[in-house]
């Protein structure tokens, strides 16, 4: 039986007081396993990047309960959350967000510098592992270049190789493929469908239905609650037609 990753039970968030108060997320109810592949989708103004920020320790529910990896962090203050985040949670970002003038191999270590638990690496074994991680990404022989040297796919792979390297139980990523041509975009959810075999979990904030798609569930999202969660099953066409051309 696999574990639970995430659990929300009723969680809101509301915005503002009394009579100005908005209600972005109103009695949401959230159970994501281990090793599940979820979207999260919605149109503007449904709730999805509030509950996402919420998911992501970002920023608390203003009621309810969030259990990530059997801990409640419902109630947690600023910098408790922030020790969650970096050792619990991978972050992928649109719009990347890598260090300019940084090469690819420092970028990726990055997260291990904030990391204070107690096995904490030394450089060189940082190093190592975060090699393996640009490895892993299809770019071990891009490891000094900088951002500016590298496509939005590569960049995008540097970033996800960061995500990874603190060994999180899940990772996030916020309309990873927003940036890219439609062929980097494919690429990198065949990156992602890759690490998804590999039981990593990870929870997807896509507008982008064909997205989705690749997706195992989509929770989406209408006026702060869940209106509708569709199974897409597991399968994945790009992967089968690779296969087949091999």
């Amino acid at each position: 039986m696999s574990a639970t990753i995430i659990e929300t039970v009723d969680i809101t968030k509301i915005y503002g007081m009394g009579d100005i108060s908005v209600a972005a997320l109103n009695g949401i109810n959230l159970k994501i396993e281990a090793g599940e592949f979820v979207a999260i989708m919605g149109p503007s103004g449904s709730g999805k990047s509030t509950l996402m920020h919420i998911l992501g320790c970002l920023s608390q529910p203003t009621s309810g309960q969030y259990i990530l990896d059997g801990e409640d962090v419902s109630h947690l203050d600023k910098a408790q959350l922030a020790a969650v985040r970096n050792r619990k949670i991978g972050f992928i970002f649109q719009a990347y967000n890598l260090l300019a003038r940084t090469s690819a191999l420092r970028n990726v270590t990055l997260p291990l510098l904030y990391n204070h638990a107690d096995a904490k690496l030394s450089v060189e074994d940082g190093d190592q592992k975060a090699r393996a991680m640009l490895e892993l990404v299809g770019l071990g022989e891009r490891v000094n270049h900088q951002p500016h040297e590298l496509s939005g796919g590569q960049q995008q792979r540097v970033a996800i190789a960061r995500a990874l390297i603190n060994d999180p139980v899940m990772v996030i990523a916020d309309e990873p493929t927003g940036n890219l041509d439609s062929r980097s975009g494919e690429e990198i959810m065949n990156l992602l469908h890759k690490l998804h075999s590999q039981g990593t979990t990870i929870v997807m904030v896509t507008h982008d239905p064909k997205i989705a798609a690749h997706t195992q569930r989509t929770v989406i999202l209408k006026d702060g609650v869940i209106d509708v969660i569709n199974h897409n099953g597991n399968h994945h066409p790009t992967l089968e037609v690779q296969h087949e051309a091999a």
